[in-house]
């Protein structure tokens, strides 16, 4: 049986950040050819380890620090008045679980999102073979939370879920319902499905104090993050 210390690991070439201006970054990976299954991959979730298509990696710059790995711990959680709004302005959403997003409606979702949205990041312009490989997994956790208006399919969030907790992936929404703050409210509904299975976390991925897009991140309170080899509450993340 493979263990955490059996694992090879693998660096990239430094390359730029994809995070903060100006900084070089190297990445590990965790040997393509390993044997990963869910109680692996919750470990090293557990040692600040995120997914991003079939493999998993986790930063390892020399000269910097500022990618921190953050969950949230179910139990404790408490919503703002903030979130206490988005879970009001959305409570006319149909949430339900299900395991494939195959079909030509999820991937037009996604597809309309990245235009609207990211057209200045990695994932555009979007693909049919992308799309699967970024969203699906070999390893039987992966599962994805469907929400609908009515009927019509508004946001897909790509949740892995681990012997501890849930790994929140990635989330899509429609564009045209932006002030729905649906990726808050995506969080909400993974602390929600987290707790009906008695799981104690939700997995943020990396939260970077100087990175813009990382701040939502910090009004989800208490949040944990992974220092020294320890998860501790940190007051210090202020929104």
């Amino acid at each position: 049986m493979t263990t955490l210390t059996d694992l090879r690991l693998f660096a990239t070439h430094p390359h730029a950040c994809s995070y903060l201006d100006n900084q070089v970054a190297t990445t590990l990976f965790v040997d393509p050819d390993a044997k990963i299954d869910r109680t692996m991959y919750s470990h090293l979730s557990e040692v600040g380890f995120r997914r991003s298509g079939q493999h998993l990696y986790r930063p390892d710059c020399s000269a910097c620090t500022a990618c921190i790995p953050a969950r949230i711990p179910v139990a404790q959680y408490s919503a703002n008045r903030q979130q206490k709004r988005c879970a009001k302005i959305n409570h006319d959403l149909a949430i339900r679980v299900i395991d494939d997003i195959s079909d030509s409606e999820y991937y037009e979702l996604y597809q309309n999102y990245i235009i609207a949205r990211h057209q200045d990041g990695d994932m555009y312009p979007p693909s049919r073979q992308q799309y699967h490989s970024f969203l699906t997994s070999e390893w039987g956790v992966t599962r994805y939370l469907e929400m609908r208006l009515k009927g019509k399919l508004v946001a897909i969030a790509v949740i892995d879920l681990l012997d501890n907790g849930i790994s929140a992936v990635y989330t899509f929404f429609d564009p045209d319902h932006e002030k729905r703050s649906l990726g808050t409210f995506a969080i909400m509904a993974q602390i929600d499905i987290a707790s009906q299975y008695g799981l104690k976390y939700v997995y943020l991925g990396y939260w970077i104090k100087d990175c813009r897009k990382m701040a939502y991140k910090t009004k989800f309170r208490p949040l944990e993050l992974y220092r020294d080899g320890n998860w501790i509450i940190n007051s210090k993340t202020t929104p």
